[in-house]
């Protein structure tokens, strides 16, 4: 009976109390609640990159014991739009190991307001706008950047390479690669945003 009551209640929580709580207690109940609200779309997304139901199912599996993990080390403000991040470069990890240099992406702006009220959220350099005027502001950007994030920006998004093969180009931990990935983006932005 309790446990029946304990269930009704974690449900009523909005997604920014259950990502506190588990953050808090690191109780997977809380994770599993959230996650449940969107695993649905996680496995469209998957499905759309992966082809594959196995792969997919697979995948939306191995994303959210990944966020067990990943959750602690991320400010989070929007938990739905920050999933859809996790899960399409969990998506495009896989397929640089499987078809390394042969990623063609499609048009994700119908997949993408499926996923999330709004794409502002979405970084510009994660985003499938390949228009000229876009492509010339970004590269115009990444100049600018600092140069082991310029580095590992340019590794990442253009020779496709994983975390992991990054760290080991340049000699480093992987906790550091995510962090100068993490910041590049933030100063590409912040670039761009200056540029309109």
């Amino acid at each position: 009976m309790r446990l029946t009551f304990f269930y009704r209640n974690i449900q009523k929580l909005s997604d920014e109390e259950l990502l506190i709580l588990f953050q808090k207690k690191q109780e997977t109940d809380y994770l599993g609640e959230l996650y449940k609200r969107y695993m649905h779309l996680v496995h469209g997304v998957c499905l759309k990159y992966l082809k594959t139901p196995d792969m997919a199912e697979d995948a939306v599996i191995s994303i959210y014991e990944k966020l067990q993990t990943e959750i602690s080390n991320h400010n989070i403000k929007n938990f739905k739009s920050w999933l859809y991040v996790v899960t399409k470069n969990y998506c495009l990890m896989q397929l640089r190991k499987t078809k390394p240099g042969q990623i063609i992406l499609s048009d994700s702006e119908a997949e993408l307001s499926a996923f999330m009220e709004n794409e502002t959220e979405l970084h510009p350099i994660d985003s499938d706008d390949n228009s000229g005027e876009t492509e010339k502001a970004l590269a115009a950007c990444i100049e600018r950047l600092k140069a082991e994030q310029k580095k590992c920006i340019r590794l990442f998004y253009f020779e496709q390479k994983s975390y992991r093969e990054i760290a080991e180009e340049l000699k480093t931990e992987i906790k550091k690669i995510k962090s100068l990935i993490q910041n590049g983006k933030r100063n590409l932005k912040i670039c761009l945003e200056a540029k309109k």
